[in-house]
């Protein structure tokens, strides 16, 4: 086992992995900003370097920074959590370069993985359903069109390089076409500095559904079953549960078999999460990979009673799963995890500032994953995520009934969160009954908004603080 690992990361990840590593006896190092100088991670890591000015650019992102604080503390391994540096396939090159050992998969098969339409040809060629759509990259808009009529109407034409929404254009028909096709080309190039663009079927009202895997440095890979990752907003997940409710015992066999075997044929090792979507008579396609450990990991950690940070670490130093994993994985229970994002409830701006108020609740089933503390602050310079909260129960509703007591028992003031817009959401009956897809948030809020409008029909308040400031929805 490693002797000493650096977290090249910030926030609840970087807690999470030093956390796990002092379970294991490794000792670890801390890189942070000057706006993370105060910062936990910073705190309980045996060592903490800073590595450079607040942007992340010139931090976080700084791959000499990263690789000279490495060198410095002489560690054996660096794991970049999630975001960030973690799916940076030349930062796993630099660090083989400089004989450490990048905790995640080679840095050949997060490339591969990260170039959609390659990665859409080696599912298909391991038999993972994929969405129909374009054999390759679309040259001309006029190549898209031939396309679109093969495939049919609506589509969606996606970057080559793409993440977070951009360089996406959904197409309803052809006249749209050509000035959508050149939308979605200049703003690839513009994020990505390339806009190669290919084409899928759309699907209206999907579900979003995620399998994780692990695999070893020795062919061998399992998968941990699903998740749920439907309710979200601008394509960033807000709740995710384990298992879902739409997949099959037969379904999670067939899938979890096929992408075994395809990881298997591409090399892949570490942790990993294969994203399909759903549609409406419950066919999954894959649309991409995710080669880093998952925000929403707890859930999957809670049904199988295995922590996949640990896992992480023993399978980059070289053991195999059968000596990481129980001999037989199964489901227990189901869990449910919310993100409480520093944002505002309804718009969705980003909250920064100081921390007035802290309570973090407890109790049976219910983990809590953070780096806030009272009198702490939050800044203004990175992503909006400062809390993940996690109920696990019997069933999904026990799950749910856990979740919304520890909503109401979780207090953060100061700053504006999304705690609120959880308490809400929790309140639906369609998604207490399951009945969602990825556009549940927008339709809610909207619902909400009309209701607001007509006092007669009682409306619904949404406290973005957890104070006596309550903004109306």
């Amino acid at each position: 086992m490693f002797r000493k690992v650096l977290v090249a990361n910030r926030g609840e990840i970087a807690l999470r992995v030093l956390n796990a590593c002092r379970e294991m006896g490794i000792r670890t190092v801390a890189v942070y900003s000057e706006a993370d100088r105060n910062s936990l991670h910073v705190k309980f890591a045996d060592e903490a370097i800073c590595i450079g000015p607040p942007r992340a650019a010139d931090s976080y992102l700084n791959v000499p920074a990263v690789i000279s604080a490495a060198e410095i503390a002489d560690v054996e391994a660096i794991h970049p959590g999630y975001g960030l540096l973690s799916e940076n396939a030349n930062f796993a090159e630099v660090c083989r370069a400089s004989n450490i050992k990048f905790i995640g998969p080679p840095p050949e098969v997060t490339r591969l993985m990260g170039e959609k339409e390659k990665a859409r040809q080696s599912m298909k060629k391991a038999k993972v359903p994929i969405l129909p759509g374009s054999d390759g990259i679309l040259a001309t808009a006029d190549e898209a069109r031939e396309w679109a009529e093969k495939v049919g109407y609506p589509v969606i034409l996606k970057a080559k390089a793409g993440g977070g929404g951009r360089g996406m254009r959904i197409v309803r028909d052809a006249e749209d076409l050509p000035n959508l096709f050149h939308a979605a080309f200049t703003e690839a190039a513009n994020a990505f500095g390339n806009g190669e663009l290919y084409m899928e079927k759309f699907i209206e009202q999907p579900r979003h559904i995620e399998f994780q895997v692990l695999a070893d440095e020795h062919g061998n890979v399992v998968s941990l079953f699903e998740r749920e990752c439907s309710i979200q907003r601008r394509h960033q997940k807000l709740i995710e549960e384990a298992p879902s409710l739409q997949v099959t015992p037969k379904m999670r066999d067939e899938i979890g078999r096929t992408l075994c075997k395809c990881m298997a044929e591409i090399g892949y090792q570490n942790a990993g999460t294969v994203e399909f979507l759903m549609d409406a008579s419950h066919q999954l396609y894959f649309i991409e990979m995710n080669t880093r450990i998952q925000v929403e990991h707890p859930v999957t950690e809670a049904i199988t009673g295995v922590d996949l940070v640990k896992a992480q670490l023993r399978i980059a130093a070289g053991e195999r799963l059968d000596a990481i994993l129980p001999p037989k994985l199964e489901m227990r229970g189901h869990a449910i995890e919310c993100r409480i994002n520093a944002e505002h409830p309804i718009k969705f701006t980003p909250s920064a500032g100081k921390i007035t108020a802290f309570n973090v609740p407890g109790g049976n089933g219910i983990r809590v994953d953070t780096a806030l503390y009272a009198e702490g602050v939050i800044p203004p310079y990175y992503d909006s995520l400062i809390a993940k909260l996690i109920a696990h129960g019997v069933d999904r509703a026990e799950a749910m009934s856990k979740m919304e007591r520890a909503l109401g028992q979780f207090i953060v003031q100061g700053i504006d969160t999304s705690i609120s817009l959880h308490e809400a959401i929790f309140q639906d009956a369609g998604f207490r009954a399951g009945d969602f897809d990825t556009g549940f948030v927008e339709r809610f809020l909207a619902v909400r908004a009309e209701v607001e409008k007509q006092p007669a029909l009682g409306g619904l308040t949404i406290n973005a603080k957890k104070s006596r400031q309550i903004v109306n929805l």
